[in-house]
């Protein structure tokens, strides 16, 4: 097989729940890797399976709600890696948390986080991400029963874990999320987080101290009944995932079930909110 790739190159707007959609349906086509850009993502497909009409059934492509353009480049051969460090800065949250790939030298932060992102998102980049990390190293989870809902690479979920949360479930509809969280769990040598592909279905019979939902406004609206009644007594929420603008509609959602609001933390137009059962 050719070792000519083509690299789609898409700049998206909405950034991240478009970034989402999108790679959930190239997924369906025979493209091989994502890799996430400042502006949106690359996709990269072998040219030997690529065809002039592989979009033409992309219905985010077609979406009023997502502006979304693009252009090709040809490339020879992928160094999978070489694109990861070309696209992958070590992250550094209020001097406490760093968050590196396994090509970047160690840190001396007090939370050390190695993530390979391979094709999944949650690197700690987007400003969703950076918020929760921060609420995380605010609280003390010590022995708290955790949930990380639609965990990316699982960074929340590791980072839980090292502040002493146990056990942790981390769930995510995406199989590329699932099995990047089961190596990155691994890769940072945790011992109690679970992971599971699949979603809000399985929290059934389920309880626990702390949610983590790092995911965007209509999923976390559709989903708020299944996090409340799983929701332990004096149990924390974290949300994130959406903007300034959805504040009203996720307050709402968690009040009107009995949540009490603590904490809003903002970064640029996307927002976290902190809620006690």
């Amino acid at each position: 097989m050719s070792n000519c790739y083509l690299a789609y190159h898409f700049t998206i707007e909405p950034k991240e729940v478009g970034s989402e959609i999108l790679i959930a349906e190239l997924g369906e086509k025979p493209f091989e890797s994502f890799i996430e850009t400042e502006t949106g993502i690359t996709a990269y497909i072998q040219k030997d399976l690529h065809t002039d009409f592989i979009l033409s059934d992309i219905a985010i492509l077609q979406s009023d709600e997502f502006k979304i353009s693009y252009n090709i480049e040809e490339i020879e051969q992928v160094n999978w890696n070489e694109e990861w460090e070309k696209n992958f800065e070590p992250i550094d949250v209020d001097g406490l948390c760093h968050v590196r790939a396994p090509f970047h030298e160690p840190t001396k932060a007090l939370y050390d986080i190695v993530i390979e992102p391979k094709m999944s998102f949650g690197t700690g980049h987007h400003e969703t991400t950076h918020m929760m990390i921060q609420h995380l190293l605010e609280m003390d989870v010590t022995n708290m029963k955790t949930l990380d809902m639609g965990c990316g690479t699982a960074i929340l979920a590791i980072l839980a874990e090292m502040k002493g949360a146990k056990p942790i479930d981390a769930i995510d509809i995406d199989n590329w999320c699932y099995l990047n969280s089961i190596e990155n769990a691994e890769r940072n040598l945790c011992k109690h987080i679970t992971v599971y592909e699949g979603d809000a279905r399985l929290l059934k019979n389920k309880n626990y101290d702390l949610i983590i939902a790092n995911i965007n406004r209509n999923i976390l609206l559709n989903d708020m009944q299944a996090y409340v009644d799983c929701l332990n007594p004096n149990g924390v929420l974290l949300l994130s995932g959406f903007y300034e603008e959805d504040i009203p509609y996720l307050t709402d959602a968690c009040t009107s079930k009995g949540l009490k609001f603590v904490k809003k933390l903002q970064r640029n137009n996307w927002v976290s909110l902190k809620f006690i059962n």
